[in-house]
């Protein structure tokens, strides 16, 4: 959101402009006397240059003949302001009216679809990824990648994933165009959480929904730490002053505790190896990688005739690029779980009922092929697929 206009005075000139990047018709800054760059608090929703001309407020007014030294560091704060919210500019999203959320549309590329012709489940946790760091950008948070605020940074403290619990009713295909909003709000002492409902934009069904939980680790040290207070003032403001929940906290299979996978199991694919494509700008293998891992050892009749419709995740050992990964994979009897197929829904948002016996339950376990150690532990759901029209 642009500051309000200031009066127009012989010191305090406004200008008006239509071109998006706020310089004039030749290519050229404005005069200092007339700079038109405000501080952007909302993201614009991916219109370019087609909006009515916007009359912005000076970020230094002088005098004709005047320098005063703190005009060139105007100029280069304006500066700044318009290379950093260039991506702003063509993204399609922004903060919600109240600023404790953040929408964002998607579309999906040819090259995010499997063999289903839909997206994978891949693709939909790094849009979940993306729209997330989008999220604490768009908040004024760091910009490293962490998603950190100054005292965390101050103190080397950063988030990593603990949990991930992602739910699709319905798999979007190719060039579909999808809504993504999340929020963050406290979880504990040690953590925060972060939910997600994902829409067809088109007809704004609902299509999925996810959850995660995050926790406070020192950088250096790589142990886990308490959110100080100070930490939690500085996330808070953007949070919902009331607990907001993608699932509701009875009756889910989002808060479900995953057994641990004992050997031997059903399934195994053994040997897996981290591509340096697998790192991310964190240098540690990506929370997204993990999923294809656990699919790895999933039954081939499995995957031809049903399609992933949950996925949970406890991370429990960080993975590095020199480790060797086994995937292990066995059948989970069917449970007595009938408040999963009576969800409905939380947040005003409808859910699709599912009945329990079409539903193949696996548990998963990822761990170190050298030491035996722990990586991952998981539990899939499965739909069967449906039929072709």
């Amino acid at each position: 959101m642009l500051s309000r206009p200031l009066p127009t005075t012989a010191a305090a000139a406004t200008t008006t402009t239509n071109n998006c990047n706020g310089v004039n018709s030749r290519g050229a800054l404005p005069h200092s006397r007339s700079v038109g760059f405000a501080s952007i608090r909302k993201r614009s929703t991916g219109s370019l240059c087609n909006s009515p001309p916007r009359t912005v407020a000076p970020v230094m007014a002088v005098r004709t003949g005047e320098q005063p030294t703190g005009v060139a560091v105007g100029l280069k704060e304006a500066e700044a302001e318009v290379e950093k919210s260039l991506a702003d500019r063509l993204r399609m999203g922004s903060l919600t009216e109240d600023g404790l959320s953040y929408k964002e549309r998607f579309i999906i590329r040819c090259y995010e679809v499997g063999i289903n012709k839909t997206a994978t489940v891949e693709t939909i946790a790094n849009l979940l990824q993306e729209v997330g760091g989008n999220h604490a950008q768009s908040v004024g948070f760091s910009t490293d990648g962490f998603a950190t605020t100054t005292t965390m940074r101050k103190l080397h403290l950063i988030w990593v994933t603990s949990r991930m619990h992602i739910e699709i009713y319905r798999y979007p295909a190719w060039s579909d165009v999808v809504e993504i909003e999340t929020w963050c709000q406290s979880e504990g002492r040690i953590g925060t959480r972060r939910d997600w409902i994902m829409k067809d934009h088109a007809s704004g069904e609902v299509i999925g929904r996810a959850t995660s939980k995050w926790v406070m680790m020192n950088e250096d040290t790589r142990r886990l730490q308490k959110v100080n207070d100070d930490v939690r003032d500085e996330y808070l403001v953007f949070c919902p002053k009331t607990p907001r929940l993608a699932f509701p906290e009875k009756n889910t299979s989002s808060l479900k505790k995953i057994a641990k996978l004992e050997d031997p199991a059903e399934y195994s694919t053994l040997g897996l190896v981290p591509r340096r494509a697998d790192l991310d700008m964190n240098k540690h293998v990506n929370n997204v990688t993990y999923i294809g891992w656990v699919l790895e050892s999933i039954p081939q009749e499995v995957i031809d005739t049903h399609e992933l419709q949950t996925i949970t995740l406890d991370y429990r050992r960080e993975c590095q690029h020199d480790d060797i990964v086994d995937s292990l994979t066995s059948s989970e009897s069917l449970l007595d779980d009938a408040a999963i197929s009576k969800l409905e829904g939380t947040n005003g948002s409808s859910v699709p009922k599912k009945d329990e016996t079409d539903l193949s339950r696996f548990l998963h376990l990822l761990r170190s092929s050298g030491d035996g150690l722990e990586l991952n532990r998981g539990r899939t759901e499965w739909r069967k697929k449906p039929a072709k029209k």
